[in-house]
């Protein structure tokens, strides 16, 4: 199997050729194992960037591939496992979160691990970085996951509405009121 543009997995076999038959079933391994090394960084950037903390990130990832991969034979469409992950991590990344809101209710304050550096983030001005991130640390987590998504991820507003579960309105809506605040607060900080 391979994987194309977009997330989509194709079998490596043509299945109109005379050697690689009709094609039926998918493949779970094969499949998942295609879109892990193709999309895996990818997904862990995302939930970094929304959980600030690399290793639960990672974890966050792993479970929606493990979850793809059992649910593989109940996917009706191959072509939307990319949107079907993203829209898991953003599930597993806000579940992250609100059980450190109850652990932080009933625990002693502990101080969170520092935002993990990625390859992008040596390219950016340090004291930028540091700035849009603490500022994106001060937005609600609605409007913070639709900047990331659509800033960071690039995706679209309907991809976002669909990793979010909102309508696309309410991704505008989000986004708009997210960037105004970040902008007010990048102000005010240089």
């Amino acid at each position: 199997m391979t994987t194309e543009p977009k997330g989509r997995v194709v079998p490596a076999t043509d299945p109109r050729s005379a050697e690689g038959g009709r094609v039926d079933q998918w493949d779970a391994d094969d499949a998942v194992t295609q879109l892990y090394a193709a999309h895996y960084r990818s997904l862990v950037r995302l939930a970094a960037l929304l959980l600030r903390d690399t290793a639960a990130a990672e974890e966050v990832v792993q479970d929606a591939f493990v979850s793809m991969h059992g649910r593989w034979r109940r996917l009706r469409d191959p072509d939307k496992a990319l949107a079907y992950l993203r829209q898991s991590v953003v599930n597993g990344a806000r579940s992250t979160l609100r059980h450190r809101g109850v652990v932080q209710r009933y625990l002693p304050r502990q101080v969170l691990p520092e935002f993990a550096a990625s390859a992008e983030h040596g390219a950016m001005d340090r004291l930028d970085h540091d700035a849009v991130v603490a500022a994106l640390r001060l937005l609600p987590p609605r409007q913070r996951e639709a900047l990331v998504l659509r800033y960071y991820g690039d995706l679209s507003e309907a991809d976002i509405a669909a990793a979010m579960g909102i309508s696309r309105g309410a991704v505008k809506s989000h986004a708009s009121r997210g960037m105004a605040a970040l902008r007010t607060t990048l102000e005010t900080t240089t």
